[in-house]
């Protein structure tokens, strides 16, 4: 089984935004068995001394599963499309991998010391997002890529 975690800066309590992950994340929980992955799970730190993206690099290394896939979100990383993304599933559950991490830095991103150690650097594009909305994003888009593995009729190509 490939588990699946989304590490983020900041707490999103109780939102819109913290029930729709909630959402997507039992959606891909029920559909991801299926094919041998999951669980997917969210973990949220957050810097209480407020000393900024350095402290915030720390916890969210320390987050990280060992021998775990790290992917981060940043907007300078690569765009890819839903297809493209399951397939990185479907890659990673073939060559048994089981943890992979998605980051999600602060305000001011991720530490580029932090950067350097990730496998991957993803992007929504050039638009920059809210940090709530890019975790709603990303969860809605690990559900679509067990919907794609699946080929049921969530995903339309």
């Amino acid at each position: 089984m490939l588990s699946v975690n989304i590490c983020a800066v900041g707490r999103l309590r109780q939102s819109p935004e913290a029930v729709l992950v909630s959402d997507y994340i039992t959606r891909f929980n029920k559909l991801g068995r299926q094919l041998g992955l999951g669980p997917a799970s969210i973990v949220e730190v957050e810097d209480k001394t407020n000393t900024g993206i350095s402290a915030e690099a720390t916890l969210l290394e320390k987050s990280i599963p060992k021998n775990s896939v790290v992917c981060i979100l940043d907007e300078n990383g690569k765009a890819i499309t839903s297809p493209d993304l399951a397939s990185l599933f479907s890659n990673w559950n073939d060559n048994a991998i089981k943890n992979v991490t998605f980051l999600i830095g602060g305000a001011d991103g991720i530490e580029t010391n932090l950067k350097k150690k990730a496998d991957y650097s993803l992007s929504f594009g050039k638009m920059v997002w809210p940090h709530s909305l890019a975790r709603v994003m990303l969860a809605e888009q690990i559900y679509r890529s067990a919907t794609i593995l699946l080929k049921t009729p969530y995903h339309r190509n």
